[in-house]
């Protein structure tokens, strides 16, 4: 009584039990995915915020390497005479009486455009800016240019995506300089700067890319192996189930044949007891086959299949098939068409392992026939290979079916019904046999319409 509400027990609770496991499965995708979400969106402010601090570091190593090269300059410029005599035309008067042959000293009178350029590039060296583009131009005091870069006119509109610093060339204090009011300037622009900050940070945007792609990996990996095992977790509770009902049968006829010996009327006729005796022993017969399949199938699983290969004729091998399922066929009115169109047969096998390969499908025809079933095999060969096709009436298979038929241990849902016996693992058994002899087996089906598995080896040579 106690096995029997254990049991009930479990029966009862089994749907809500599938609820939740789906439930839980359900929040863990979404909880992953919410974290991915928030690294995602981490990543991202860090990078927004890396970008900032990096432009506004431009910046200021920009304005330093500025103010350096113009302390090079005034200190060079501004250490001799506060005036110099005009490059040409003389001493003289404009028409307005004005004196004009006194000229502030400039930039210009000591320096080229190529000088200034090259120092400002080492200026920008020393700062860590080494490959940093830039444009430049020195105005004088009445904001006129006295020397501009090749593109410094073009660039220096586009305020949008170009920085321009400003530094005034200001004599020291004290100097002969000093009651100047106006100054000249050095002008530096950084051309496309957003684009000059992302190539210097090309390698953390890699690094950062490359840890969301394995942050990614690893979703994929994990939700991938969630469904793993949980596909596991169906087949292994098929199995279960499948394998309680094959042995449910045995042990209730045991049971029941136990039963019938222990009463006196039947221990008084011999005929009854062998009759019972011999239920007993066939029942016991068929749960060692159980056994020995399960066990068959985990020696599979730990080891290669060892093939004894020798010459054998398939239609041989077909026709001794067929002779062993005789009585199953008998029982189901059904018949088997034979096509053993072949000119050549000899293949290079294991005769058992490839007996029983036949055997199965021929018994899986048998077993999933919808009505009586009609078995129809056929061989021929093309180029070096031979075909043996094997089509039945069944009830076919759908799409779904037909992608994990050679699974172990799947079987096509049912629904409660058990009346096709089985754990699921003759068709696994039938791929691991024809993939260790080096050949191929496909499947054509529609559900209602039947099936067709379709088995290529090489000839013998």
């Amino acid at each position: 009584m106690v096995k029997h509400s254990t049991t009930g027990v479990l029966y009862f609770f089994c749907p809500y039990i599938c609820i939740l496991m789906k439930r839980s499965f359900r929040i863990i995708i979404v909880l992953i995915g919410l974290s991915i979400g928030g690294l995602f969106l981490l990543q991202a402010s860090w990078l927004s915020n890396l970008l900032e601090i990096t432009e506004v570091q431009l910046v200021d190593k920009v304005n330093e390497a500025g103010i350096s090269v113009v302390n090079d300059i005034k200190a060079r410029v501004y250490a001799g005479q506060p005036v110099t005599l005009p490059k040409k035309g003389g001493l003289g008067f404009g028409a307005e009486l004005h004196l004009h042959f006194i000229k502030p000293v400039s930039v210009d009178d000591y320096f080229t455009k190529a000088q200034i350029s090259d120092k400002i590039s080492e200026a920008f060296k020393v700062a860590g800016l080494k490959k940093l583009n830039f444009e430049f131009a020195i105005t004088s005091t009445r904001d006129e240019y006295e020397m501009v870069s090749s593109n410094f006119r073009t660039e220096y509109w586009d305020t949008i995506n170009n920085k321009i610093a400003y530094i005034a060339i200001i004599p020291e204090s004290g100097s002969d300089f000093e009651g100047f009011s106006a100054f000249e300037k050095l002008i530096v622009i950084i051309p496309d700067y957003r684009s000059q900050v992302w190539a210097s940070l090309k390698w953390v945007l890699l690094g950062a890319i490359t840890f969301m792609i394995v942050i990614l990996a690893a979703f994929f990996v994990t939700i991938r192996s969630l469904l793993v095992q949980k596909k596991l977790s169906e087949i292994k509770s098929d199995f279960i189930n499948n394998m309680t009902h094959e042995f449910k049968t045995p042990i209730a006829t045991i049971s029941l044949a136990v039963d019938a010996l222990r009463n006196k009327k039947v221990q008084a006729n011999p005929e009854k007891m062998a009759y019972f005796s011999g239920i007993i022993k066939d029942e016991n017969i068929r749960m060692n086959k159980h056994v020995e399949t399960i066990l068959q199938a985990a020696h599979m699983d730990k080891e290669e299949l060892e093939l004894h290969l020798v010459p054998l004729h398939l239609h041989d091998i077909i026709k001794g098939a067929m002779d062993n399922h005789q009585l199953q066929l008998k029982d189901k009115n059904g018949q088997v068409i034979l096509h053993l169109n072949a000119d050549s047969d000899v293949i290079e096998a294991d005769e058992i392992h490839f007996s029983n390969l036949i055997s199965n499908l021929i018994d899986n025809a048998i077993k999933y026939a919808a009505a009586a079933p009609i078995i129809t095999i056929t061989t021929y060969v093309k180029g070096s290979s031979i075909f043996v096709s094997l089509a039945d009436n069944g009830i076919g298979m759908t799409d779904e079916t037909v992608k994990r038929i050679f699974e172990k241990f799947y079987r096509a849902h049912t629904g409660n019904l058990h009346n096709v016996k089985g754990f699921g693992l003759g068709m696994s058994y039938v791929k691991t046999v024809i993939d260790a002899h080096k050949g191929s087996i496909s499947v054509a089906s529609k559900l209602g319409e039947g099936s067709e598995f379709t088995v290529q080896m090489d000839l013998a040579k």
